[in-house]
């Protein structure tokens, strides 16, 4: 199977290329990353792909001298074109990308009718219903590569989606899951990143500390399993153990169990509809002993309620809220804002910058580009 992975060198990129170092199965095709140079060719030097793309024209400028027979691209059509290269057979784009940059990559690989393997949260938060439209237009299949969302995938294998009477997503809590809001006050960067169960990269751990990348998986889920918002819950499990359950209408419920390694649901997304092995650890019941679960409060995660209404609420408001978020946490990442100016920031912007429900591609670039220039502006 030819694979276009695109994020290479981010956190899920880094361990899909662990699932091809261990399964001759799959061929890179084309990859991308930012700015990682050094982790760049190591990859090239690995996998051998035929087209590399890189966030600035300076890294391109270096490979090229190392690699003249590879075909470079860069910035935005650098990753149109790595998600879209070459002529189609058994094809799956892996997009691995942070942020909105993610969403046209992901619409042009679905116009060449290629499957995705979905990591990109934002693809779904803020062009849900573009996408939709396109998955059947081109009768193309997203794969889920989140925990929580392949773990829903799986519960409903064989079910009729019908019968499902709600979702249930799990939440790991962050990093201050233990502290009250009084204690937020005044915590570090560092704090933010020292995430309790899972390895990941710094945009996406910030998002689960104040639990926008939860209000980001309701959105997901919304669309990934044509299930309305009010029959989609969430809940507190600071063990990691359980990655999400489904409630049936007859009041059964089926839940996915695992240890917290994302390698497990990428080696699913890459092989499905296979389940193929992988030589990860068991989970030990005995060991484990017990699981927890509590109620994740609104009142005490405000972002996770307001991704909730943006998404409910459908039109630009989603657009709007991921462009403060993404802004916002780079700013925190810099030491220009505290962390719960992050709430109040993405609150601000929801009400200066009205909804829009007449939405196209056009009107989401325009949007995200104006919300984070107003981010920016402000606050940097």
């Amino acid at each position: 199977m030819n694979l276009y992975l695109l994020g290479a060198t981010g956190s899920i990129g880094v361990q899909t290329l662990d699932i091809v170092r261990n399964n001759n199965k799959f061929n890179i095709v084309s990859v991308s990353a930012n700015h990682n140079l050094n982790k760049m060719i190591d990859i090239i030097e690995e996998f051998n792909p035929l087209f590399v793309s890189m966030g600035k024209l300076e890294y391109i400028e270096k490979l090229k001298v190392l690699y003249p027979s590879i075909e470079f691209g860069y910035g935005k059509a650098g990753l149109i074109k790595a998600a879209t290269y070459g002529v189609n057979s058994e094809d799956l784009v892996v997009n691995a990308l942070v942020g909105s940059a993610g969403l046209e990559p992901t619409i042009e690989a679905i116009k060449k009718k290629r499957n995705i393997a979905l990591a990109n949260k934002e693809t779904l938060v803020i062009g849900g219903e573009i996408i939709k439209e396109l998955l059947i237009e081109n009768n193309v299949r997203l794969i889920p590569v989140d925990s929580e969302h392949s773990a829903i995938m799986q519960c409903l294998n064989g079910e009729d989606n019908s019968t499902i009477k709600r979702i249930i997503i799990t939440a790991s809590g962050g990093s201050f899951r233990d502290l009250s809001r009084d204690e937020l006050r005044n915590v570090t960067v560092n704090d933010a990143l020292d995430h309790p169960n899972w390895k990941m990269g710094a945009k996406i751990t910030i998002d689960s500390a104040t639990m926008m990348n939860k209000g980001f998986e309701v959105i997901e889920a919304h669309y990934l399993f044509d299930v309305d918002y009010d029959n989609i819950e969430t809940v507190l499990h600071k063990e990691s153990v359980v990655h999400s359950l489904v409630e049936f209408k007859d009041t059964s419920i089926i839940a996915h169990l695992g240890n917290p390694d994302m390698r497990v649901p990428i080696n699913y997304a890459l092989n499905y509809p296979e389940r193929t092995e992988y030589k990860g650890e068991s989970l030990d019941l005995i060991k484990l002993g017990s699981l927890h679960f509590e109620e994740l409060s609104l009142k005490r995660y405000p972002l996770l309620k307001m991704a909730i209404d943006a998404g409910r609420s459908k039109g630009l408001n989603p657009t709007t809220l991921n462009a403060a978020n993404e802004a916002c946490v780079s700013l925190f990442l810099n030491g220009k804002i505290k962390f719960l100016e992050i709430e109040d920031i993405v609150e601000e912007c929801l009400n200066v910058f009205d909804n829009d429900f007449t939405v196209n591609l056009d009107k989401i670039i325009e949007r995200d580009l104006v919300v984070k220039d107003y981010v920016f502006r402000k606050y940097s």
